[in-house]
């Protein structure tokens, strides 16, 4: 059926049910792709999220750290080598101060001791010298005497071993060496100054006559046995 021309008075012409609507064109921009060719602009490739590409600087960062940490530990072993280092050597100069002041106050005593042994000689010498005699003197000087004596056994001096005895080159010192018959070789003949020792240390040295043992096998002289004792000692 022919239609008519629309007059402007017409009411405007309802929409037709089932005819097809146009729809709106969407234009996408792809970015860093060509528009003409469709090839991928270099340098403008996108970041794969899928391959960890953001996450290299937190990587880069953790290992700067480990790396850190590995050597504050290094550092800290070598300073802590050097502190026990230090430590045994601070040790062992304690030690050795400690130990020389003690060598030191021990030599001042030996010396101190070995001072007094001349006047020990001559508080002897005149014991002998006036030996019998029953004067008052005599047992004065008897009594100070035995309180000398007393007082160095108690420092720990002891009188060395000599007559009749084997020379002993660490106790004693031979002045003289004798030919007299009935003796065996180094047997002590007769002490010409008494040693001592201070706590098992040589403070004096003994001077001494010794035999040779080249005299002839005769009978010995009176007061010794052939074997270096007194005739006083016990076998």
């Amino acid at each position: 059926m022919p239609t008519r021309p629309r007059k402007p008075t017409d009411p405007p012409e309802a929409e037709r049910p089932g005819e097809d609507e146009e729809e709106p064109i969407e234009i996408l921009e792809v970015v860093g792709v060509d528009e003409t060719t469709g090839a991928v602009k270099k340098g403008r490739e996108r970041p794969d999220a899928a391959s960890g590409a953001p996450a290299a600087p937190q990587g880069k960062r953790a290992a700067d750290q480990a790396r850190q940490l590995d050597e504050a530990l290094r550092e800290k072993d070598k300073y802590y080598d050097r502190l026990l280092r230090k430590q045994a050597e601070f040790d062992n100069f304690r030690k050795r101060m400690e130990r020389e002041r003690d060598e030191s106050g021990a030599v001042a005593v030996r010396d101190v001791l070995k001072r007094l042994l001349p006047i020990l000689d001559n508080m002897e010498r005149a014991l002998r010298a006036s030996e019998g005699s029953g004067e008052p003197l005599y047992k004065g000087i008897e009594l100070v005497h035995q309180q000398f004596l007393d007082l160095l056994k108690k420092e720990g001096v002891r009188p060395v071993d000599a007559l009749g005895a084997r020379f002993d080159p660490h106790l004693h010192e031979a002045v003289e060496v004798l030919d007299v018959p009935g003796f065996e070789p180094d047997v002590v003949l007769e002490e010409m100054q008494r040693g001592y020792t201070h706590n098992d240390r040589l403070l004096r040295p003994a001077l001494v006559k010794v035999a040779s043992g080249k005299g002839p096998r005769h009978a010995p002289p009176a007061g010794l046995k052939p074997d270096g004792r007194s005739s006083g000692e016990e076998s």
